[in-house]
């Protein structure tokens, strides 16, 4: 059973730094990709950075140079460096994994099966 748990969520102020890791278990596969997503009050859950079994990172516009995703060696940890944060990043922050090896540079929150219960994030002007 594939396990994904999200924490590190909290309350900051802009302009201010914070670092969301997920635990990951249960993927059989080594070949996945893995990433983050969020979801605001109101919109839709938008992808915002993810890995590929390579390596290769995606972000979206709406992140890139600020936020940084990164795994362990293991493998079995995802975080997520977020800098310089927004009012605009308040929301649910949601790690999900896939694992049919033929993912490759998305952030397509349909194309991810696996989802963690997520950790809030609100940013504060």
């Amino acid at each position: 059973q594939v396990r994904l748990v999200e924490s590190g969520g909290a309350l900051v102020q802009a302009g201010e730094s914070l670092t969301l890791t997920c635990t990951v278990s249960g993927l059989t596969s080594e070949h996945y990709a893995i990433g983050w997503f969020r979801q605001a009050p109101g919109k839709e859950r938008e992808g915002i950075a993810t890995i590929d079994i390579d390596g290769t990172t995606t972000y979206a516009d709406s992140v890139k140079g600020r936020f940084t995703i990164s795994q362990d060696n293991t493998k079995r940890t995802l975080y997520l460096q977020m800098d310089s944060l927004k009012p605009d990043d308040t929301a649910m922050y949601y790690c999900a994994a896939e694992d049919s090896g033929r993912v490759r540079c998305s952030i397509d929150r349909k194309a991810f099966p696996y989802w963690g219960q997520g950790t809030q994030v609100n940013v504060s002007s």
